[in-house]
């Protein structure tokens, strides 16, 4: 056992932890609104770490890099700067990412006919085969991972996060562009 007793810690029951001696720290904090952030967000991670770990990076894919290819797939021809929006990512990322996926045979770079300081991304035929075939499995992860859920508990739950994604403006929450 380390000096602080954390051997009991896990990445759940961290939560209560945190939750515990953060109220005890600062007593007027919002235990609820921490606990519903620090789920949301531990549950996020735990399903991106999945689906990257058995899906993508056996494919030798990064999780950045399937959202790249994923926005790619179903918007071409997609502008890069469109591609970093869509997929929640900064240009630079996007700007890297593709890079590699045209070296790796996957994407296709041209100029926009209409701005040629515009970049046009799209799939090659591999590419396209790719992503397609890698999506029926991280689909098919996604149904997994649904499953803990009904169909009616699903669509709850989508309202939900889309009503905290709406409520975003109201707080001036600081997204990507």
């Amino acid at each position: 056992m380390t000096a602080h007793g954390d051997d009991e810690l896990h990445f759940w029951s961290f939560i209560d932890h945190a939750i515990a001696r953060a109220h005890q720290e600062l007593p007027g904090i919002d235990p609820l609104a921490m606990r519903l952030v620090l789920t949301l967000h531990r549950a996020a991670n735990m399903l991106v770490y999945d689906l990257e770990s058995t899906v993508h990076r056996p494919r030798g894919w990064s999780w950045p890099g399937f959202r790249v290819l994923f926005v790619i797939w179903l918007a071409e021809p997609v502008e890069a700067r469109k591609v970093a929006e869509l997929s929640g990512m900064s240009r630079a990322a996007v700007s890297a990412l593709v890079g590699t996926l045209e070296r790796d045979g996957l994407v296709t770079k041209e100029r926009a006919p209409y701005d040629g300081r515009a970049i046009l991304l799209g799939l090659t035929p591999q590419g396209r085969e790719a992503i397609a075939e890698a999506f029926r499995v991280h689909n098919a992860r996604e149904r997994s991972w649904a499953g803990a859920l009904s169909p009616d508990e699903q669509q709850l739950l989508i309202g939900l996060l889309e009503k905290i994604s709406a409520h975003a403006a109201d707080i001036g929450a600081r997204q990507r562009s």
